[in-house]
């Protein structure tokens, strides 16, 4: 995580909370929804941990135009063999850079469904699997809604983390000024000497380390009892889903495992509960009107529901 975060640092500053939830989502095989206004440097983090971690990475950007074909590949036919034949498109990949994923119309959203859940293609009648590992990060801007498609709660449902990129302080700011009046080109990550710190080997090795964590049962009863709760809100009309409980859980053990220790805390559930949970609320319309947010609704969850001693 050192090492990762002193190379992520090269090309973009801050944001050390981002990376840190990128290298979970990346531990635990989820998907990660990236939420930030334009500027931000969304697509520059991702390109520069892909880079650091030695995956591959396409990035697809998602317009009103695009086609599932697009997204997935299609069949192409080929006059010289009088046959068709497959033509991968960029989900075959270990990073996808969904750019905007919202810009694109419910058709073509829905073609990222099997991707996300089943890692596979199926054309035909035929299965094709993703690389492992695979994950989608997807970047939004959360202030334009013109021209722009909500995802669907299904779709939201399958993203691991949904981490929010904020503006820099003054400092980091000044930071990124000074690098690009040095000379720093985002789009060669190359000259500014960002290089390989682990490898898809690394993160095998760590994800089977990670399944060793112990998680007692009174903490497990502790995360259903905290996505069932979000189910009697009443001011939702959509709680965390059974998935949204095994997501936490993995991220917990995920989290716990990034801070040295072999077992998960009620603490640590409480760390990644907000990203892991966030998302998967959806807000009765009045209570929008009267200013409730889904993160009030977590605090006040994660404030009354009993903590395992």
């Amino acid at each position: 995580m050192h090492r990762l975060r002193a190379e992520v640092a090269k090309a973009v500053v801050g944001q050390d909370a981002v990376v840190t939830g990128m290298v979970i989502a990346l531990l635990c095989r989820g998907h990660v929804l990236l939420e930030g206004v334009p500027g931000v440097a969304k697509t520059l983090l991702v390109r520069t941990i892909a880079a650091a971690l030695d995956l591959e990475s396409k990035r697809l950007q998602f317009t009103p135009d695009l086609m599932p074909g697009d997204v997935t590949g299609s069949l192409i036919f080929d006059p010289r063999t009088a046959a068709f034949t497959f033509r991968e498109g960029p989900v075959f990949t270990n990073l996808l850079l969904a750019d905007e994923i919202n810009r694109t119309p419910p058709k073509t959203q829905a073609a990222l469904l099997e991707v996300m859940e089943e890692r596979q293609v199926s054309v035909e009648g035929r299965r094709r699997p993703l690389p492992d590992p695979f994950i989608v990060a997807a970047t939004q801007n959360p202030v334009e809604y013109e021209g722009t498609y909500p995802l669907p709660e299904a779709q939201l449902d399958r993203f691991l983390l949904h981490l929010t990129m904020p503006l820099p302080n003054r400092d980091e700011e000044l930071g990124v000024l000074r690098a690009h009046h040095a000379g720093f080109d985002p789009r060669e990550l190359t000259a500014a000497g960002v290089r390989p710190v682990a490898t898809p080997a690394d993160l095998a090795l760590a994800r089977a380390a990670i399944s060793r964590v112990g998680v007692a049962e009174p903490v497990l009863a502790y995360i259903v009892d905290i996505c069932r709760a979000t189910r009697a809100v009443p001011a939702l009309e959509l709680g965390a889903s059974p998935r949204g409980a095994i997501g936490l859980l993995t991220a917990a053990k995920a989290w716990a495992w990034l801070a040295g220790r072999d077992h998960v805390t009620p603490d640590d559930v409480k760390a990644i509960a907000r990203p892991t949970l966030r998302h998967r609320l959806r807000l009765r319309p009045e209570a929008e009107l009267e200013g409730v947010t889904t993160r009030s609704v977590l605090d006040a969850v994660l404030s009354t529901v009993p903590t395992p001693r």
